[in-house]
């Protein structure tokens, strides 16, 4: 048999499917740097609009536009001079109830929110105010054209700087109130007809009956709204073949994986897209043990299709039938007595797992804490092998004890190896249903409101929810877990779910659909200028996923904003669609900047996956980073070099700012497939401050068959990568 070892050929490029909800209201403090509250029947108006200045420290790099254009990683800053403003055209004249100011730590200790009708005379809205870093909420009673921040005094020796100078219409409560209080919601309850619970007491051949109708249903549905979890009892079911089509969760309901035993197969194949597996999302297998009947399992995926806490008795083959194009995939907490074979698997992350060993590599195979694996030897083979993993939680997982549903939560571990569950039950803390919120689609927001005001965690049934406002997470250890790629999708620009910079909180499970009108970001851990140390309860972020476009016509300036220090980030998909439904992709269809911003110090990111952003893909700003692979394509569709960047050619998949000084990553890739103009170069793959504490292992890039070229790997070192070949072009170690 003859196994390919390269795979010259793009990935995924067809359409499908559409999109619906669930409606929240939100109202959060951000600790002392926040007060925010809840607004009822409000419009953003500001946005996008017209914005002057009177100063600006540097109007090339803190344009005045900045504080008005939805990304809060962008700012204007004054000259060193009071007084400076800021103002904002609307356009017409409006009502206006609220301002809102997202301040630098550059803030002002006295301003004004002053309107006018002309943009020459002005009148004060509100008396002088004392300012604060992080955002702050002041009520307005206007009709104006024009509103600005006036300010008289810098807390600073800089000038004044603002991230967000936000203007809104509508009807609002007092912003000094705290969070309204609705009657007291029920916790628990159903977790919905989509959660198919099996029994071992049933028929083999009415379990089987039940998953192959719902395969039936998803193995194509690939942008459908319908959700499914397949739950099984802890005990010995046989004879069974579960296939694994898109948004589907397989799942075991025991305590640890060997509660629950499958002899027979849990099946990821390709026939639906004739062998060609790199567009096999959106799908998971977790806690079961598996006894395959060939003595080899086939997961064949690429991304967002996770595979944990798996026990499998043989091979594990993550190839589809006939070795067809795979295109990388993530494996945790996971045992494999045989083979793990990559085969085709252009890239793949497996993390703290047991192994009984590993065949094949193409790209960029990863090990981080696994027992049993190859050692570093890239680029050839391209294995990168990291013995320890420094700090991880495993992922929140449903369980059943006592025939009640609870979720178990692992502890922190730190230098750790191998499975949590060979020596007996994860240790960690079981958590009752009780102590939790069971959303499902449809719920108000007042509802999901009131649930995280009483202090319950969230657990999201299998289903789509629309969002009109923030779901602020702001409870330290706070559970949000989804089921079944519970999805969330914003409407009207906000950002759907925001977590204060508290300690512990565990974010896993979910899937962020961009809205149609444009959000600043899906996803924020802690706000701006957080600066608590979470050292020793850091918040995750785990098998969360991020799509702009391909379902709907989504747009997200950026998608993951991380701002809290010591952040763990585990497996994230975030990607720009390059396919998908007619009129939901195209260079100025599904617009996004930027995939994953880090802010914080000392995050760690395990499992990157980030594709096809205009700008740069991952933007790297704290100290004390890492990462531990990142798959990358980057976007296909700059119509030519002026559009997609003027004065260089493009971005850059992967930047760490010029002004951070210590950070490293191991096994990193990015590609380029230029279709819709393969005259089209990009400068680089990756882009670094040369400075001793900045270190980058095993990078590469790629030109899938020759559509585009990448000049270099890494700054100005490497050479391009072009050419029919798709050949990677490697540095192992930068500087």
């Amino acid at each position: 048999m003859t196994v390919p070892t390269t795979i010259p050929r793009p990935r995924r490029r067809w359409r499908l499917g559409a999109a619906g909800g669930l409606v929240v209201a939100v109202v959060a403090a951000f600790g002392a740097m926040t007060t925010l509250s809840a607004h009822a029947a409000e419009t953003l108006l500001s946005q996008g609009k017209p914005t002057t200045a009177s100063s600006f420290e540097n109007e090339g790099a803190f344009p005045a536009a900045a504080a008005t254009d939805g990304n809060t990683g962008t700012r204007w800053a004054s000259a060193f001079v009071d007084p400076s403003w800021l103002q904002v055209d609307l356009g017409t004249s409006s009502a206006i109830n609220r301002v809102e100011l997202n301040w630098e730590a550059a803030y002002a200790t006295s301003f004004k929110i002053q309107t006018s009708a002309n943009g020459s005379t002005w009148s004060d809205a509100t008396a002088a105010i004392a300012g604060q870093a992080g955002v702050q909420s002041v009520t307005v009673n206007a009709t104006a054209r024009y509103v600005r921040m006036y300010g008289t005094a810098r807390a600073t020796a800089y000038g004044y700087s603002l991230w967000e100078f936000k203007v809104f219409g509508g009807t609002a409560t007092d912003p000094t109130t705290p969070p309204p209080t609705g009657p007291t919601v029920p916790p628990g309850g159903s977790l919905g007809a989509n959660v198919i619970v099996f029994d071992p007491s049933q028929s083999a051949a009415s379990i089987q009956s039940q998953a192959d109708t719902i395969f039936r249903q998803q193995e194509s549905n690939q942008f459908g709204t319908e959700r499914y979890v397949l739950a099984f009892k802890p005990g010995t079911y046989n004879g069974l073949n579960i296939q694994v089509g898109f948004y589907t969760s397989v799942l075991g309901l025991g305590q640890n994986p060997q509660d629950t035993r499958i002899n027979g197969d849990i099946t990821v194949d390709a026939g639906w897209f004739q062998g060609n597996a790199t567009q096999n999302f959106w799908r998971s297998v977790e806690n079961l043990s598996l006894y395959p009947v060939s003595g080899a399992d086939r997961w064949a995926v690429s991304q967002a299709a996770p595979f944990r806490r798996m026990d499998i008795h043989g091979d594990l083959n993550l190839a589809p039938a006939g070795y067809g194009w795979a295109s990388g995939g993530y494996i945790a907490d996971s045992r494999i007595s045989g083979s793990e074979q990559q085969y085709s698997q252009q890239q793949w992350f497996t993390r703290n797992s047991t192994i009984g060993s590993s065949l094949n590599a193409v790209w960029n195979q990863t090990f981080v804490g696994v027992q049993g694996a190859p050692a570093t030897s890239f680029p050839n083979p391209p294995y990168t092998t990291i013995a320890t993993t420094p700090v991880i939680r495993e992922k929140p997982y449903l369980f059943q004890a006592g025939g009640a549903y609870q979720v178990f939560v692992p502890n922190l571990q730190t230098n750790a190896s191998g499975v949590t569950w060979a020596n007996g039950n994860t240790p960690g803390t079981a958590l009752p249903l009780t102590q939790f919120y069971v959303a499902k689609p449809g719920d108000s927001a007042a509802t999901i409101n009131q649930a995280l005001a009483q202090g319950l965690n969230l657990l999201f049934q299998p289903g789509v929810y629309h969002v009109n406002q923030t779901i602020n997470v702001t409870r330290a250890n706070t559970v949000v877990l989804g089921l079944g790629y519970a999805t969330i999708i914003p409407d009207g620009g906000v950002t759907p779910l925001q977590v204060a910079d508290v300690d512990g909180v565990k974010i896993a499970g979910l899937l962020f659909d961009a809205g149609t009108t444009n959000s600043a970001n899906l996803l924020v851990i802690g706000p701006n200028g957080s600066s608590a140390n979470h050292a020793a309860n850091p918040t995750t972020v785990q098998d969360v996923f991020f799509r702009i476009g391909g379902s709907i016509a989504g747009k997200a300036t950026n998608s993951l904003l991380v701002n809290s220090n010591n952040t763990i980030i585990d497996h994230i998909w975030a990607w720009r669609a390059d396919h998908g439904n007619a009129g939901t992709y195209g260079w100025t269809i599904n617009t996004a900047d930027s995939g994953l911003i880090v802010n914080g110090q000392n995050v760690t990111a395990y499992g990157l996956f980030v594709e096809h952003y205009q700008k740069y893909e991952v933007q790297w700003n704290g100290n004390g980073g890492r990462t531990y692979f990142l798959q990358n394509e980057q976007p296909y569709d700059p119509p030519n070099n002026a559009t997609w960047r003027s004065g260089a050619n493009g971005y850059a998949a992967y930047k760490v700012a010029d002004s951070v000084t210590s950070h490293e990553a191991w096994a990193m890739g990015s590609y380029c497939y230029f279709n819709v103009n393969p005259a089209v170069h990009s400068d680089r793959g990756f882009e670094v401050p040369v400075n001793s504490g900045v270190k980058l292992h095993n990078v590469f890039t790629v030109s899938l068959g020759g559509q585009g070229v990448i000049d270099h790997v890494v700054n100005n070192t490497g050479g391009p990568a072009q050419g029919t070949d798709t050949v990677p072009v490697n540095v192992v170690n930068f500087p």
